[in-house]
Order: C-alpha cells, then sequence, then structure tokens
C-alpha cells in the first residue's frame, strides 16, 4: 500500500523536523487514487478484484463488489462500486433465482483517529430495488468499506523510514505522530499532521 512515494515522505518529515515546533503542522495531500489504491489493497483482494459479501467464485449463488472508484463532493467521500448478485436456492451446482447487478454508492466523512486517517458517518447514497440483495449491502457499505479504507500513517512511515539509511544516508526513527485535522479541499483529502523523529 502507497499513498506517497517513499521520497515524498520522507522529505515531507525533514521539513517538519526542521520547522520549528510551534510551527503549522505538515500537510499531506491524498488523492481519491491513492484512497481507490488503499481499497484494493485491503479489501478487493479476490480473484478479479473482487470482493465477496455473500459466496465465493465457485458458489452458484454469491453477492460481490467490484471496481471501486472515489470521487470527492463537497466535504465528503464518495465510494461507488459494482455489485453482481444470484440470489435464490442452490440446487444441483446452479442457483435458482434472480440475477441482479445494480450500481451503489456510499458517502464517508474523513475523521482523525489519533495515528489513523479514518472515516465515519457512513450514508448509503444509492442502492438496489431488492430488499434482500440490499440486506447484505447496507452493512457491507456503512461498516466494512469504511474500515477498510482506514490507514494508520504512523505505521506506513515507519515502513519507509526502515530503508532511510540506505535511501538517504540518514538513520530516522518516528517516536510519535498526532494527526490534527483532515478535510476534502477541491480534489484532494488533506491532512495535517505532527510527529517526533530522531535522526541519526
Amino acid at each position: 500500500m502507497a499513498i506517497l512515494s517513499r521520497t515524498h515522505l520522507v522529505v515531507l518529515f525533514l521539513i517538519g523536523v526542521l520547522v520549528p515546533a510551534s510551527a503549522h503542522a505538515v500537510e499531506l495531500k491524498i488523492s481519491a487514487q491513492a484512497l481507490e489504491h488503499t481499497l484494493n489493497q485491503q479489501l478487493f483482494t479476490g480473484a478479479q478484484g473482487r470482493y465477496y459479501i455473500r459466496g465465493d467464485e465457485h458458489s452458484a449463488c454469491y453477492v460481490y463488489v467490484d471496481q471501486p472508484k472515489v470521487t470527492f463532493v463537497q466535504d465528503r467521500i464518495v465510494v461507488h462500486v459494482h455489485t453482481h448478485s444470484k440470489l435464490g436456492t442452490s440446487l444441483h451446482g446452479a442457483c435458482l433465482g434472480l440475477g441482479l447487478s445494480p450500481e451503489a454508492d456510499v458517502s464517508i466523512l474523513p475523521d482523525a483517529q489519533n495515528e489513523n486517517i479514518g472515516f465515519r458517518d457512513a450514508r448509503v447514497e444509492n442502492l438496489s430495488e431488492s430488499k434482500e440483495l440490499n440486506f447484505f449491502l447496507i452493512p457491507f457499505l456503512s461498516r466494512k468499506l469504511p474500515q477498510k479504507m482506514t490507514v494508520n500513517i504512523a505505521d506506513l512511515l515507519r515502513k519507509v523510514l526502515a530503508s532511510s539509511a540506505t535511501t538517504t544516508g540518514y538513520d530516522m526513527k518516528l517516536d510519535e505522530l498526532h494527526i490534527h485535522s483532515m478535510q476534502v479541499i477541491g480534489d484532494s483529502l488533506v491532512v495535517d499532521f505532527d510527529g517526533k523523529l530522531n535522526v541519526h
């Protein structure tokens, strides 16, 4: 999972170290494509980029979603997915029931959670007309999907800094990190944070 390149992250933290503690926090801009990448890496890991809510690729009856698309609308993050389902009764390797493939959307607000880029206030914006299919989709859209978009920035940076001695000539260790705020501004999720970094 990579939100920014290693070089960009190292430069950001070096700037944070050189700026006095009373100065403005370091600002990180995350694109919609980066959030899509996170979703694909942490949730849509099944065959052909699918996430099965019910069943699997061998099931006669199933519900799965794929092709997540992230956009920013005002202060919210909107995730659009394609759904595919066959709902009914499995009999002799076939599903006796209807096949449905509607689109679905959920919007969420960014939420700073200590070291985490998190999300809250999930609102399902678009669903199918099938109550049976929505029974599976609503918990996925309102809980599972936002949870899997969460990223621990401190852990990510520590992984990057683990090779800092080789890549930069400086051995850098992150002691702590605190996210102050997150908000959608234009075409980016802007994260303001600061941290303590030891450089040897």
